[in-house]
């Protein structure tokens, strides 16, 4: 294998998904669909970890069982930081929200 062969083989040729969603317009939405996807896969399984029902969640967070029904929909990302903190609160644990480096 020659030396020009070498190189290029060690280089992947084309651009990774994260820069295609980029390019598209499409990687804010779908980084803010898995991170919602992720919290509501979290509160689902603290809730069956406790025994805890919607409307168990609910009750416990002071809000109704339709506010509960779109924290859990992973779908739903219009859910208010305010909720998630409630949530963590009633389920034991604390939201950590930051932000970091774009790159």
């Amino acid at each position: 294998m020659t030396a020009a062969a070498k190189a290029e083989w060690r280089h992947p040729i084309g651009s990774s998904f994260e820069s295609f969603l980029e390019g598209e317009g499409m990687l804010e939405a779908v980084d803010e669909a898995a991170v919602k996807e992720v919290i509501a896969w979290q509160v689902a399984r603290e809730m069956a970890s406790r025994g805890l029902t919607k409307t168990a969640l609910a009750a416990a967070m002071n809000t109704s069982r339709s506010q509960v029904n779109r924290l859990l929909d992973p779908g739903n990302t219009g859910v208010a930081l305010h909720t998630l903190y409630r949530a963590a609160a009633v389920l034991g644990k604390r939201l950590k929200v930051e932000m970091v480096d774009a790159s």
